[in-house]
C-alpha cells in the first residue's frame, strides 16, 4: 500500500539541522505515526512521503516555508516582567503557554533586561532549512474514528 491521503503512515527518522546536528530523531524508539493529509507533520515532508511504501529510504531537505515557516519578526515583542505573575525566576530558553491574536501559542524567553522580558512566538525551528532521513514502517488504512478526529490512535486505529 502507497502512502495517499487518508492513510496512516509509520516512519523512523531523523532530524537535523544544516549543520548536521540532530535535531530529533525516532531510532531506536516507536516510530512516528501520522495520518496522511491532515496536517499532522510539515506540507514538506508530507509531500516527500506521499507515493512511497513500506521499505522506502529518502533523504530530504525541507525549505523554512514548507516547515514551520519563516521567522516572523511581528511575532517577537518586548513586555513587562508583570506579565509572569507567579513566576520567580525568569531566564532565557524558558517557554510559556500564551494568549495571543493567533489563540494559544508557545512563546519563548530571548532576552532579559531588567523589567524587559523579549518573547518569540516563532516555532523554535522556523526560518531553518530542515533535513530528513526516513525510512517507511508500515502503512494502513485509517480508521473511520481516526478519519473523523484528523489524527492517528495507535494499534488498530482506536483510542487507548
Amino acid at each position: 500500500m502507497q502512502i495517499a491521503q487518508d492513510s496512516v503512515a509509520l516512519i523512523e527518522y531523523t532530524l537535523t539541522n544544516d549543520g548536521g546536528d540532530i535535531i530529533d530523531s525516532s531510532v531506536g524508539g516507536e516510530p512516528l505515526a501520522y495520518l496522511h493529509g491532515h496536517q499532522n507533520i510539515i506540507p514538506g515532508l508530507e509531500k516527500a512521503l506521499l507515493g512511497k511504501v513500506v521499505g522506502d529510504s529518502l533523504k530530504v531537505s525541507i525549505p523554512a516555508a514548507e516547515g514551520y515557516g519563516e521567522v516572523n519578526p511581528a511575532l517577537v515583542e518586548v513586555v513587562p516582567k508583570h506579565l509572569f505573575s507567579g513566576v520567580e525566576q525568569i531566564e532565557v530558553g524558558m517557554q510559556f503557554h500564551a494568549q495571543t491574536g493567533q489563540g494559544m501559542q508557545v512563546i519563548t524567553v530571548t532576552a532579559v533586561e531588567g523589567d524587559n522580558i523579549t518573547v518569540d512566538g516563532n516555532h523554535p525551528l522556523a526560518g531553518q532549512t530542515l533535513n530528513f532521513d526516513v525510512t517507511v514502517k508500515e502503512v494502513r488504512a485509517a480508521s473511520q474514528e481516526e478519519l473523523d478526529h484528523g489524527h492517528v490512535h495507535g494499534a488498530g486505529g482506536h483510542h487507548h
